[in-house]
C-alpha cells in the first residue's frame, strides 16, 4: 500500500486520465459550466508557450466529470507542442469519451500571437438529442 505522501505526490502531478462520477440528476437536462483560465501548450513550430482560457459547458447524461481530474488532465498539455485546433479538439473527444454527454462545447481563446487572437469552438451533440426550448419570461 501506498504512503499518504506518495499518494498525495501522484494527485498534484499532470494525468491522462479523467475521472467521472454518477450524474445526480440524470432525469433532466442542465448545464454544467466551467471556466479553465490557465491553459497552456507549446506551439509546435517554436516552442513557445501558448496561453489560453478554455471554456467547457455540457449536458451531463450518466456522467460528470470530476473536477481534479480535469485540472490534471489540462495540466498534461503544458510542455506538449500542438496546434490549437488539434488540441482542442482532442481535449473535447478525451471528455466526450469520458463522460458521454447530451451536449458538450468546449472554446477556447488564445493570448494575442503575432498580432492575432484565436478562438476555437468545438461541440459534440448526442444522436437524438436537442434541447429544450428556452422560456422567455416577461
Amino acid at each position: 500500500m501506498a504512503s499518504k505522501e506518495a499518494l498525495g505526490a501522484n494527485l498534484n502531478r499532470p494525468g491522462k486520465d479523467l475521472e467521472t462520477f454518477p450524474n445526480p440528476s440524470p432525469e433532466r437536462d442542465y448545464t454544467i459550466r466551467m471556466e479553465i483560465p490557465e491553459f497552456t501548450c507549446l506551439c509546435p513550430k517554436t516552442g513557445q508557450p501558448d496561453f489560453a482560457t478554455l471554456s467547457l459547458e455540457y449536458v451531463p447524461d450518466e456522467r460528470c466529470v470530476e473536477l481534479k481530474s480535469l485540472k490534471l488532465y489540462i495540466w498534461s498539455f503544458r510542455d506538449r507542442g500542438a496546434f490549437h485546433e488539434a488540441v482542442i479538439n482532442e481535449i473535447l473527444a478525451r471528455l466526450v469519451d469520458a463522460t458521454m454527454p447530451r451536449f458538450m462545447r468546449l472554446s477556447a481563446r488564445f493570448n494575442v500571437r503575432g498580432g492575432i487572437y484565436t478562438t476555437i469552438i468545438v461541440e459534440h451533440r448526442l444522436n437524438g438529442w436537442s434541447p429544450a426550448r428556452p422560456v422567455d419570461l416577461p
